[in-house]
């Protein structure tokens, strides 16, 4: 019997997840990427001697990771070489600063140190949301195809823990007093391009997922994840093809037969898992006419998350300062609305620094420092002319930085700098409307009313990555793939048994 061919469209760490675990079950798989290297959004780039990560530099929960390795008969740790960040990051309010460790009598302690008597709140928020995570993993774990799934054991048992009806915020006023550790516990919520005012309080396993299982770094980056395995992919005899972009899907009766590729060629399979940005592929590779539910003009009225205004320094300079700071704008509830809401650029933006070369020495020549600067800003639904204030957007993000924080002497010390704009994410980054964190996570784009991983609107056809359920982040993408090939596996023996 032929191998079943598979076609992968994009190499995020999605499509590379799904094409790993799939090629070691014995598929035909190849991956089809637009890019001239791998991992999407999860890639790297190399500039005069600095390497930096283009987009996500938190790994949280890395044993689902290793779970996908081990499921193919394969080791993490022979691919990748993970550091844990230890303390996790700098959280810094104004002239305060707050450093959690994974080890909770030392955060206990440092909390009561900096907010006397709070720390045993945080306890009650570990303890609490231990329960809640419990609960949620299989919710998150397993498909959502039919609205049948609420009627389900486990989604019944998991829906107390669901705060329904509370934001991420007052979730977290449950447990502490003071206003910046409510903060310190809702920032995550930006990984999903969200408001902790308007996201949903079940998001409070966010934070707790850090403090539980750490961060860790993988020397090199985090582009190193799809690398590795993209590596294990080739080994299962899959191929991987840069530089070659899908033009659109070739369907007959709504069922998808093959590709064609922006060079012209049509290429025959048997099925298509879609990893590229899921908004944009509908918009751009899918006839509107083969669509129903998710067609351009319903897309548009869907909810987004806000996008992101990118700084890559190289400096001459190196920080003894933490791998990771989150550096809070003074009116972050402002800060907030001005990015969700009313979509204008905040004087006083909340900034992400990233100082990967205290941590690990392959990313800059020594003495020097490949620096990350990142602000959260609107996506492009707010009409933001990028060409005609990108420039000083980018010197108030230096100025608030070294202003605030120990960062000093960046641009006079800068070699190499590179920007990416929300209209950068759109227009060379394939990302609908620059929402970097795809799809909105409220409640009605959530589970089954998120695009169904086995995609409800063609046939042959599947998704992986953030635009799908689980959503967002890179270990709920992890577990889009291992959904989706579950799917494909289970659907198979279907057919085998049919048959």
């Amino acid at each position: 019997m032929a191998r079943k061919k598979i076609f992968v469209i994009g190499a995020g760490p999605g499509g590379l997840a799904a094409a790993m675990l799939l090629a070691g079950r014995g598929y035909h798989v190849e991956v089809f990427e637009k890019q001239s290297y791998l991992g999407g959004r999860t890639s790297s780039f190399t500039k005069d001697g600095y390497t930096f990560d283009r987009g996500p530099t938190f790994l949280s929960m890395p044993y689902i990771l290793e779970e996908l390795f081990d499921a193919v008969g394969r080791r993490m740790n022979d691919y990748l070489s993970m550091i844990e960040i230890d303390p996790m990051y700098e959280l810094k309010f104004d002239t305060l600063s707050v450093f959690p460790s994974r080890d909770s009598s030392i955060t206990k302690e440092r909390i009561d140190q900096t907010f006397p008597g709070e720390g045993e709140g945080y306890l009650q928020f570990m303890r609490e949301t231990e329960k809640k995570m419990n609960a949620l993993m299989p919710v998150l774990q397993n498909r959502h195809s039919s609205l049948l799934d609420y009627t389900r054991w486990r989604t019944i048992k998991a829906l107390p823990e669901l705060s329904l009806g509370q934001s991420l915020y007052q979730v977290l006023s449950k447990y502490f007093k003071d206003e910046r550790l409510k903060l310190a516990f809702t920032f995550q919520s930006k990984y999903l391009g969200m408001s902790p005012w308007d996201c949903p309080g079940a998001f409070s396993i966010l934070s707790y997922m850090e403090h539980k299982y750490g961060v860790f770094h993988p020397t090199g980056g985090l582009n190193q994840i799809p690398k590795a395995m993209a590596k294990v992919v080739q080994e299962f005899g899959g191929s991987i093809h840069l530089n070659t972009g899908v033009e659109k899907l070739i369907t007959k009766n709504k069922k998808i037969i093959g590709i064609e590729t922006t060079s012209g060629d049509r290429l025959h399979c048997d099925d298509v898992v879609i990893n590229a940005d899921f908004a944009k592929a509908m918009t751009t590779i899918v006839e509107d006419r083969d669509l129903k539910i998710y067609t351009k003009k319903r897309l548009e009225k869907k909810k987004y998350s806000c996008s992101t205004f990118m700084i890559y320094a190289g400096v001459k300079k190196t920080f003894d300062l933490p791998h990771h700071t989150i550096l809070f704008s003074n009116d972050y509830k402002k800060n907030v609305e001005e990015i969700t809401h009313s979509k204008i650029l905040s004087e006083d933006p909340s900034i992400y620094i990233q100082n990967a070369s205290v941590t690990d020495g392959e990313l800059a020549e020594k003495g020097k420092s490949a620096m990350y600067l990142l602000a959260p800003v609107p996506n492009n639904f707010s009409l933001i002319d990028w060409e005609e204030n990108k420039h000083a957007f980018k010197q108030l993000v230096y100025e608030q930085v070294e202003k605030k924080t120990g960062f000093k002497g960046l641009r006079e010390n800068l070699e190499v700098e590179e920007i990416i704009t929300p209209l950068d994410w759109e227009e060379k980054h394939h990302v609908y409307k620059g929402a970097t964190f795809n799809l909105a996570h409220n409640l009605g784009q959530m589970m089954y009313f998120r695009p169904h991983n086995k995609f409800q609107e063609l046939e042959n056809c599947w998704l992986v990555g953030g635009g799908t359920h689980p959503g967002s982040g890179l270990p709920t993408i992890f577990e889009s793939a291992r959904i989706t090939a579950n799917l494909i596996f289970d659907a198979d023996k279907e057919v085998l048994v049919s048959t």
